[in-house]
């Protein structure tokens, strides 16, 4: 068997981004400057990032049939992650994002179209092989199913030699109250500036301290706050800090609190401290703010 792979859990979808010279104005009729088709979706997105640096990974999530489809497989084969074995389809429509980018002003809309594809269940990953991974990262979705497929990991790691457990990571990014039950779960917790924000934090620093009570033991911690770095807190109770790395010009922060989160669990995953984390992290996000999509961020 070769390396062992990070899989990453969630939604994948189709992202038609509309580069503008300036952020249209009401009422009015805008030319775009360009427009292009991405693969986009929080895992998704981990998993082409996992792939540019180097690190075996694989996704799963639901799939529909047809021509968006099709660009998504083809998509994930080109960028050389894993779909064929974890990808499963189901009955409905493709979700799109329509992304209008600013590149003048550095901003970026997103009018997302749900359509209510079912989410992975875990009936679903009980088809896993999970002698395959060394890493399981879930996007927070359906937190009662992904509970599910965590226990099935923790009883796993119970029958393997510790060198051999699944290292388990969560992404609590919306202000929904049911994924808040994924903070005690993940080995590795990455909770978000919006959900901080919504607790009535005002830095990553608080929020670290007030969520860490919500983890479970020996579990990291951590929240990126933009152009202010990002945070991590581990076991020791002490707030490690990364500064930013802003590019020369920002053109496109799409995707890049994906990017930031791939970057960091590559980093833990081939050892690294989690200071070496948060700022490998800050520093290939501060990359992609500064390219089109993820060529040139490694």
């Amino acid at each position: 068997m070769g390396e062992k792979q990070i899989l990453c859990i969630g939604l994948v979808c189709l992202d038609i981004i509309n580069v503008v010279d300036k952020y249209p104005e009401e009422d009015t009729d805008s030319r775009c400057l360009s427009q292009r088709w991405q693969r986009g979706g929080n895992a998704s997105n981990s998993c082409t990032v996992l792939s540019l640096l180097g690190a075996p990974c694989a996704f799963m999530g639901s799939l529909t049939s047809g021509p968006v489809a099709d660009f998504i497989v083809g998509d994930f084969k080109r960028r050389g992650v894993e779909v064929s074995a974890v990808a499963w389809q189901r009955d409905g429509e493709t979700p799109c994002a329509c992304c209008v980018v600013c590149p003048r002003s550095g901003s970026r809309t997103v009018v997302l179209s749900d359509t209510n594809l079912p989410d992975v269940t875990a009936k679903d990953f009980q088809k896993v092989d999970l002698t395959r991974y060394k890493w399981i990262h879930w996007e927070g979705r359906n937190p009662g199913e992904q509970v599910k497929m965590i226990k099935q990991v923790e009883q796993y790691n119970t029958t393997v030699p510790p060198e051999q457990r699944i290292t388990i990571s969560v992404e609590i990014e919306k202000t929904r109250e049911e994924l808040y039950q994924l903070f005690q779960y993940g080995d590795v917790v990455f909770v978000s500036k919006d959900v901080a924000r919504h607790f009535g934090y005002n830095s990553a620093a608080d929020a670290l301290k007030g969520f860490y009570s919500r983890v479970k033991k020996g579990a990291l911690l951590v929240c990126a706050w933009a152009e202010k770095g990002a945070d991590g807190m581990g076991p020791e109770g002490v707030v490690i800090h990364s500064d930013a790395f802003p590019p020369t010009a920002i053109i496109d922060t799409l995707g890049a609190g994906d990017t930031f989160n791939a970057s960091v669990i590559f980093s833990l995953s081939a050892g690294k401290s989690l200071q070496e984390a948060l700022t490998f992290g800050c520093e290939i996000a501060g990359r992609k703010c500064g390219v089109y999509g993820y060529d040139g961020i490694v």
